[in-house]
Order: structure tokens, then sequence, then C-alpha cells
């Protein structure tokens, strides 16, 4: 709901992350009066630091790819949890997520 009053307030396109919710990890794209549903499996891991920046620099990154925004959100979805899933628990407390093997996922898809 707040989601959609920021975008009619603005008319701009809002990403809501739902990454701190219980359940599956949930994320809502509204943009130009569309609502779009993105799910990804919960991962149990304390290895997140760095979610957020990683998933909205993913997305800037497949924009500049020539991506629509709706598969550059998705390809970003996509990109943040598999960084999550293949996190290595470094230092203590929450460690960062793993933006190499993401990454290097996404190359092998796309040249194999």
């Amino acid at each position: 709901d707040q989601g959609r009053r920021l975008a009619d307030a603005t008319g701009a396109t809002v990403l809501v992350k739902g990454g701190h919710l219980e359940g599956e990890a949930l994320d809502v794209l509204l943009t130009d009066g569309e609502i779009h549903h993105l799910r990804a499996p919960r991962i149990d891991t304390r290895n997140t630091h760095g979610t957020g920046c990683t998933y909205a620099a993913a997305i800037a990154t497949f924009l500049a790819q020539g991506l629509p925004l709706g598969e550059a959100v998705r390809a970003g979805k996509n990109f943040i949890t598999r960084a999550i899933e293949t996190a290595l628990p470094l230092g203590s407390g929450h460690g960062p997520v793993n933006h190499w093997q993401a990454a290097r996922d996404r190359y092998k898809e796309h040249h194999p």
C-alpha cells in the first residue's frame, strides 16, 4: 500500500524490497500503474551485508546494458538472490553478499 501511495503521489516507479519480512523474499515493482511481484526463496543466512546497494547497482548495470526496466529489475533480483545464496561467513556479524560468484554465474549463463 505504501509503495502504491508513493508511486501515485510522485508518478515515479517504485521498488519495495521485502527482504526483512517473514516468508519468501517478495519484492514489488510499481511502474506505469502496473504491479509486478518478484519472488525468491528466503535464504537462511546472516551474510546479507550490502543487499540493498548490490540490488540497486545490479539494476542500474542492467539498465545501462539496455534491458527494459522490468527485465533489469528481474535480473537484479536474480543477481542479488545468487549473491546471497553463495555468501561466505567472513568476519563477525553479518558478512557480505558474494558479488563475484553472482557476476560469474551471470556471465557463464550468457556466454556458454
